[in-house]
């Protein structure tokens, strides 16, 4: 105990609740350092081994962060407040420096690797300044030690760890008080991944700077990079001698609005959706912009590409394999993007084999039989589409063939887990009910409290809308109910897609080889706590007194009505993945995040506290975003060519934000309510009782949502004692005004639009975003393959209507229906296309950071209290992911146990790495 207090400082380790008198964490020893030394991890909070063994921190702990040498601690340290002298004493610290490097290079990284250690030797090098928290009395700026050089880089180049420490040594003053922030200047050709900086030989104990960042060449940005140390401070609370940096760096990341980003560049700034068409190809691919008064949308990071040359306001394409720009911290790291580009590796093959074949023979447009199906599992796309060797050896991509010839199986799709317990459960009336609130878009489900169902489109624009929904239709269903007893005893369901798509349904139905209708579905509760499908209506805009536009199908009765109900479910399940991948997942999760976390980047130092909260939760968000501009929402992208709306799914998207979303309504308990799948109550754990006890997402996502709640509440108590203070933080209040006023400027004007106050009105802004980033993102993302991935299951696209007597295709129906439900299904082409996507899209990285875990742990804040309080909320994530592994084996919950029934594990807050259907990343990160 005697040497921490001599390491860390008697005042922390007294003043910390963390620490007791006979336990307290030891560390291991590092090698980067002599032999001759004894040298031990730091971090600024010990706690008990116990209590770290309770929580089961995964792979978010990142390895040392540095290490402190026993010589050091020998020397005398700066003391905390030096009396006052006539001559300041100098003393000597010492900067121990984390990098990472990159575990594979290319040949002109090792070379330039190999000549910034040669240019290290005669004076090139990375330098170090540290800079105090107290003001020069003489200068009055900040008091800055001289600059250190780090040493030992050329010596450590070959070094293949993937975590290299470097050291510096500066002398300062007896009176420099305490470091709170450390400039570094990269004289090298290359950049590097500066992870942490420790500051050890001062009084207060070691001096974490937890970085985090790619530091640039001077060649390519010249100037300094400046790093804070991790203690928090809110603006007012900010040392003197840190004020001017800290606007300073917060200038430079907002950049000035002008000029095309470069790859290296760390500027955030707004933009509309001016990019996802691109014009000059031809009138096809012209796209209109998303972002005004004609059509609102939320903002995405400004990149500043030249417009292209036949529309002034749609900027240029960048086409893959060419990077898209995000500020160089937002980048998938290496691992992350070696993984997601070997999945965008399987999707170019899974595209590739099935356009040659196409183009080879027509007659392989069209799944044949569901055996087709079965066999791009058991046989993989090689064999099912019959291509022989010789056709590989004429494919221009020697690499992948050669690639294929290695690992066939790389062609052949992983079995998706709606499979495994049961075949044949996706033709179940059932399954197709559990899944509305245990599937991958547990969120559209609607309690009904009118019957027919109302229309809120404009009757003048849309004509009547009246509902063809009549009670007949569904009183025999109800278990003897009359339809107004089931209303009052919360008995009817609803999963109504009419006004998100008939005002689209004309434009969808003219494209080649698109067929939609907007459908209502309508269910009952059962005694068992399941759902059952009682009514599909199917509507088509109403073009004249004859036409059929309404039409509703009840569950069958015969042979002829079974295939009819299962092309309605087809239908209805096409309109779902559209509503899901376009609304729910895409608009309500990645796009509207976007401005809070650019305004985040802009408003908020990264020494303030709330963004040290929020940091984990804007993890690659940008990356992903960017990428889905470029390759799935983009004009003929993934999803254009995947999905029933073609290249109207972005206006539906619009349309949806425009006439729908609302960020009052976003929380998950005020979601419920909007609903009427919960009623508030002040005597539930979470002020809302669920009208369906058994509706997984909810019950589990209640969990989550209260963990979440409770650590934040913990976090804003902590810096913000009273409201005066929320209402008093500039940058706070500059965020979250400018990620309305500029992120979602088109409707700025709400009035629905919370305040932000009050601690309250803080603690639910946040918990909902943090929600948003993390649990409701997971629950909508990572089950796509293993719902989607076989495709009848929920197929994103349909061909063909249902036909009725007198119908030209009517007889071709009623011949061969199989077939038939085949041809209304995604071509094989198309099959495979979206199969290969939603693989990538539903797979976990080696890197991923989940809920309840950090990088660096003990150290991203230097706060004990919060530190602490970090470990307890992942303390309590790790007890509600054992409740709901009991969860899933209770026999009683029936929408996620029983046999051949898939448990719920999309709230499931762990993963391996991989496609698992479970784990909560922090982040929106795929």
């Amino acid at each position: 105990m005697a040497l921490a207090k001599e390491i860390l400082g008697s005042a922390i380790i007294e003043r910390t609740s963390l620490v007791s008198s006979s336990s307290y964490s030891k560390v291991s020893v590092n090698q980067s350092f002599s032999r001759k030394q004894s040298q031990f991890l730091v971090s600024p909070v010990l706690v008990p081994l116990e209590q770290r063994k309770a929580v089961h921190l995964r792979k978010a702990v990142r390895g040392p962060v540095a290490a402190v040498s026993e010589d050091l601690v020998r020397k005398p340290a700066v003391p905390s407040s030096a009396p006052v002298e006539s001559k300041p004493v100098k003393f000597r610290v010492r900067a121990v420096v984390t990098v990472r490097n990159k575990i594979k290079e290319d040949l002109q990284e090792t070379l330039v690797k190999h000549l910034d250690a040669l240019i290290d030797k005669i004076g090139r090098n990375v330098v170090l300044e540290l800079i105090s928290t107290e003001k020069d009395p003489k200068t009055k700026g900040p008091k800055r030690s001289k600059e250190a050089v780090l040493r030992d880089w050329s010596k450590k180049s070959n070094v293949k760890a993937e975590r290299v420490n470097y050291t510096a040594e500066f002398m300062v003053d007896s009176n420099f008080g305490v470091p709170g922030a450390i400039t570094v200047t990269n004289k090298h050709q290359k950049e590097f991944f500066l992870e942490a900086i420790t500051i050890e030989g001062f009084a207060c104990g070691p001096v974490h700077f937890p970085c985090n960042s790619w530091v640039q060449s001077t060649k390519d940005h010249p100037g300094k990079r400046i790093f804070f140390s991790n203690k928090p401070y809110l603006p007012s609370e900010t040392p003197p001698g840190l004020e001017a940096l800290r606007e300073k760096e917060l200038k430079y990341l907002r950049g000035d609005g002008h000029g095309v980003r470069k790859l290296s560049d760390r500027i955030y700034d707004f933009d509309v959706y001016n990019d996802l068409g691109n014009p000059d190809k031809g009138i096809d691919y012209a796209r209109p912009k998303l972002g005004g008064k004609q059509i609102p949308y939320p903002r995405r990071c400004r990149t500043g590409r030249v417009p292209t040359d036949t529309d002034m306001q749609a900027e240029s394409r960048v086409e893959k394999p060419l990077p898209m720009y995000v500020p160089r911290d937002e980048q998938f790291e290496e691992s992350k993007q070696n993984t997601f580009s070997f999945g965008r590796l399987k999707a170019v093959l899974h595209n590739l084999i099935p356009s040659l074949k196409a183009s080879i023979s027509a007659e392989n447009h069209e799944f044949s039989g569901f055996s087709d199906i079965d066999s791009l599992y058991s046989e993989g796309v090689l064999l099912k589409l019959g291509l022989q060797d010789e056709l590989l050896k004429k494919l221009p991509m020697p690499n992948v063939v050669s690639r294929i010839q290695e690992n066939k199986g790389i062609l052949k799709y992983d079995t998706p887990k709606i499979l495994s317990k049961d075949k044949f459960a996706w033709l179940r009336d059932d399954e197709f009910a559990r899944q509305v609130i245990a599937g991958v878009n547990p969120v559209s489900i609607e309690r009904m409290t009118v019957f027919p169902p109302v229309s809120k489109l404009d009757a003048k624009t849309y004509g009547p809308q009246e509902s063809a929904l009549k009670e007949e239709h569904i009183l025999g269903q109800l278990n003897g109910m009359t339809v107004q007893q089931a209303l009052e005893e919360k008995k009817l369901f609803m999963v109504d897609y009419h006004d998100v798509y008939l005002p689209f349904i004309d434009q969808i139905n003219a494209l080649d080889g698109r067929k939609a209708y907007a459908t209502r579905t309508i269910f009952f509760l059962t005694a068992s706590g399941t759902l059952k499908p009682i009514a599909i209506e199917l509507s088509l805009p109403n073009t004249g007194p004859s036409s059929r536009s309404k039409r509703v199908l009840t569950p069958p009765v015969d042979a002829t009505s079974n295939w009819t109900w299962q092309l309605a479910k087809a239908h209805v399940c096409s309109n779902d993945a559209g509503v899901h991948q376009l609304v729910n997942h895409w608009l309500r999760t990645h796009a509207c995040l976007e401005p809070f976390i650019l305004a985040a980047h802009r408003q908020l130092s990264a020494m303030h506290p709330i963004f040290k909260l929020l940091d984990p939760h804007m993890r690659y968000t940008l990356e992903i975003n960017a990428l889905a501009r470029q390759s799935l929402i983009s004009a003929d992208g993934v999803i254009e060519s995947c999905f029933t709306p073609g290249r109207y799914c972005m206006e539906i998207s619009a349309a949806a934000y425009k006439n729908f979303w609302r960020f009052d309504k976003e929380g998950l308990p005020a979601d419920l309510i909007r609903r009427g799948m919960a009623v508030p109550d002040p005597t539930q754990p979470h002020g809302v009782k669920l009208v369906m006890e058994d509706y997984p997402y909810a019950n589990d996502g209640l969990l989550i949502w209260g963990a979440i709640e409770n650590w934040v509440r913990t976090y804003v108590n902590r810096y913000y004692p009273n409201s005066s203070t929320v209402y008093n933080d500039r940058e706070l209040q500059n965020w979250y005004t400018e990620s309305i006023d500029v992120g979602h400027a088109d409707i700025r004007e709400a009035s629905w639009w919370p305040k932000l106050a009050t601690t309250d009105d803080l603690v639910s802004v946040l918990t909902t975003l943090i929600w948003l980033g993390s649990a409701q993102h997971a629950a909508l993302n990572f089950g796509q393959y293993p719902y989607g991935g076989y495709v009848p299951n929920r197929p994103p696209l349909m061909r063909r209507l249902i036909p009725e007597e007198g119908d030209l295709e009517y007889a071709n129906f009623i011949a061969d229906p199989q077939k038939y439900f085949l041809w209304a299904l995604p071509s094989v082409l198309q099959s495979t296309k979206f199969m290969a996507v939603v693989d990538t899209l539903s797979t976990h990285s080696p890197d991923e950071e989940y809920l309840g875990e950090r990088q660096q742990p003990s150290i991203w804040s230097g706060d004990a209290e919060i530190v602490e309080a970090f470990y307890g909320f992942s303390a309590e994530v790790r007890r509600i992911e054992k409740e709901i592994e009991k969860r899933n084996s209770d026999p009683s919950l029936r929408n996620r146990c029983g046999a051949g029934v898939l448990p719920y594990e999309l709230l499931a807050p762990s993963s391996e790495p991989g496609v698992t259907c479970r784990g909560v990343p922090n982040s929106v990160s795929i």
